[in-house]
């Protein structure tokens, strides 16, 4: 397999000084602002920084690069062994298709496919920048072509980000892309061929993920890419539940707002049209999604796999509710979960409801605790009985559903993991 192609050149110009009367603490920016700063200067070919497309992609597998990660999140299975590793990493994953919204779901394409992205990329060398009069984080920024997020991790730099002059910045190397409008994490994972995750890694980035036009992501750096097995390249295509939840949603401009969450399913959202937070605050609990046997419990499973979430098995076409209060977030065709829906409720708190028959709401569509969203079916890999995969995401980690549902009577053909009936399983990772 050919490596990614060669070094992208990179020269810094010293930055132009700061006018006269402007003090460091005069400003006092937030994330967004930042960005509108970034998005309204010149262009970083103008500042000194030379950019060129990223020249070569790895060679590709046999996996579809439109494929999901079917074991990522639910159900987890053990780790292949070294020497089936590269076995694994050319074989196509069963059932592995492009993702696209149901017709139920309005029949639109993921904001991925819609809102492309050219892999160009600066290469910024490991620096120390003084602060001049009337710097903000966002000049910076500008100055030294690095990203916000990682110079502000890099020096414990805390909201709002206020810089003093003769401050000494650590600015740390590495490629960087610049974000554009519409642009969402998944597809920008995807054109540099590396996981969102490692992006999410790399740039410390939190709750509720959101990107914004000019923002600078920092990426796996060129040897670290040389070096990624045929199953992490793989692997680097597929797209799991939690890649869904925190990198599908698109980039927005600088003082752009998302749209205002609609109680209708008639509202069709573009797919590059972000969706707002909840505007109620998660209280902490949720209600059960639907009532059932638990067939398959949260955590660890004998053969050495793990369940992110749980089963609930019930008969064909029983209505699914919202566990919460939230915005549908997304909503579409999963060949290992199949039609699923996706619902956050602020806070970072994110359900999943998989394995249904038939969408009843859309993108952007605000709903109550207790709503229909959805009916119970066996699409994806459920064929076996229809049931419901039912997962709570924080931010990026799976949490017991068990320990945020009210408690409940053992129902008789519950799974005998009783840890998943007490809710005193282990949530770790």
């Amino acid at each position: 397999m050919k490596i990614w192609g060669g070094l992208i050149a990179l020269s810094l110009i010293a930055a132009a000084p700061a006018p006269e009367g402007k003090s460091s603490g005069s400003r006092r920016l937030t994330a967004s602002e930042i960005a509108a700063e970034l998005s309204a200067s010149r262009p970083p070919e103008e500042e000194g920084v030379r950019i060129r497309p990223f020249l070569a992609k790895p060679k590709a597998t046999k996996a579809s690069p439109a494929a999901f990660e079917s074991t990522a999140s639910g159900v987890k299975a053990a780790p292949a062994a070294q020497s089936d590793r590269k076995t694994a990493a050319t074989t196509p994953v069963a059932n592995s298709k492009p993702i696209t919204d149901t017709k139920a779901a309005g029949g639109q394409k993921p904001v991925w496919e819609v809102a492309t992205v050219t892999p160009v990329t600066i290469d910024v060398a490991k620096s120390t920048y003084v602060v001049q009069p009337g710097d903000t984080l966002s000049a910076v920024v500008r100055k030294t072509g690095a990203g916000a997020d990682v110079i502000a991790h890099e020096n414990d730099l805390k909201p709002p980000f206020v810089l003093r002059p003769g401050q000494k910045l650590k600015i740390p190397a590495g490629r960087f892309h610049t974000v554009k409008k519409g642009q969402s994490g998944i597809a920008i994972a995807r054109a540099y061929g590396v996981e969102w995750a490692r992006i999410v890694e790399l740039n410390h980035l939190q709750e509720p993920y959101t990107l914004r036009e000019g923002q600078r992501l920092k990426l796996p750096d060129v040897k670290e890419v040389a070096h990624m097995t045929l199953e992490q390249r793989a692997a680097a295509f597929r797209i799991d539940l939690t890649d869904l939840a925190t990198g599908s949603e698109p980039a927005l401009a600088p003082t752009a707002k998302p749209a205002e969450p609609s109680p209708s399913p008639t509202r069709q959202l573009a797919p590059t049209t972000p969706v707002a937070e909840p505007s109620i605050a998660f209280s902490g609990r949720f209600d059960w999604p639907v009532e059932g046997r638990i067939v398959r419990p949260y955590g660890p499973m004998d053969n050495g796999g793990r369940n992110d979430g749980i089963a609930i098995a019930a008969p064909r076409g029983t209505a699914i509710a919202a566990a919460a209060d939230g915005v549908v977030m997304w909503v579409g065709e999963h060949p290992a979960f199949g039609n699923v829906v996706l619902v956050k409720h602020g806070g970072g708190w994110v359900t999943i409801y998989g394995n249904a028959d038939r969408l009843l709401v859309k993108r952007g569509q605000a709903v109550k605790a207790g709503q229909w969203i959805a009916r119970l079916g066996a699409t994806g890999n459920a064929a076996d009985r229809p049931q419901l995969f039912f997962e709570v995401l924080q931010g990026r980690k799976p949490v017991n559903p068990m320990r945020l549902l009210p408690r409940r009577e053992r129902q008789e053909g519950d799974a005998s993991d009783d840890r998943a009936a007490d809710g005193s399983a282990d949530n770790s990772d």
